[in-house]
């Protein structure tokens, strides 16, 4: 956000970043944060230098290998900044899913994706079929108070055999989110173990959000016996 001589308040876009991170939220209030910020979110997301979304896009059309038909779900989608660096790439067979109806609007207003799905990603069953999509990003999704371990069976359950979920997320959360500290890379490892997926990548990007870190897991789903 621009300050009064003009210049980007970087503090203020910072602090209504992590406005919906706050410890004791609930669901509907993370949701409400979301639809208030929806306005300003890509202003402020653009001044705090974020490049998650590309980043994101990037690995996972690394994974696809040229298959531009895809159809990608982009997971906790927002104003739809993954996918405007898919469809950069050449995939354009999107749909998207979130929480926050007022997200979802400026993206369906932008004619980004096929299908626009306002719904909460946990363990409750949602309203897709099984082994729907090739392949799932999910960017940024994974902070406090948002999605956990929780989701991941049905992120597999939706995804083809074969197909691929890419997660990214800022590599300081594994160790400062109580929510995922020595539990959410042990619920990976334990997917893995089942057989249900496998890893495929495990990457560390600089200046995933502002100069901090991020971290890039992309599994393949196996298929189920």
């Amino acid at each position: 956000m621009a300050g009064t001589d003009g210049t980007v308040d970087v503090q203020l876009s910072d602090t209504l970043c992590h406005g919906a991170q706050k410890t004791g939220m609930t669901r509907e209030e993370v949701f409400r944060y979301y639809d208030t910020w929806a306005d300003r979110y890509d202003k402020d997301l653009f001044d705090l230098n974020y490049n998650g979304p590309r980043q994101c896009a990037e690995a996972l059309a690394e994974v696809l290998s040229g298959n531009k038909a895809a159809r990608i779900l982009d997971v906790a989608a927002g104003t739809g900044l993954c996918a405007m660096e898919l469809i950069k790439l050449g995939y354009t067979n999107l749909d998207a899913i979130d929480g926050s109806q007022g997200m979802l609007d400026i993206a369906q207003s932008r004619n980004l994706y096929h299908r626009y799905i306002c719904d909460f990603l946990g363990p409750r069953r949602l309203d897709i079929q099984d082994d729907h999509y090739d392949a799932i990003a999910c960017c940024g999704s994974f902070s406090q108070g948002h999605l956990k371990d929780d989701c991941f069976p049905e992120l597999i359950r939706i995804v083809k055999p074969g197909g691929l979920i890419c997660i990214a997320m800022r590599e300081e959360f594994l160790h400062t989110v109580e929510a995922y500290r020595d539990k959410l890379e042990p619920a990976m490892v334990t997917l893995e173990e089942k057989g249900s997926w496998e890893q495929v990548a495990r990457d560390i990007v600089p200046n995933f959000y502002r100069e901090l870190n991020g971290v890039i897991f992309i599994y393949r789903v196996l298929a189920q016996t």
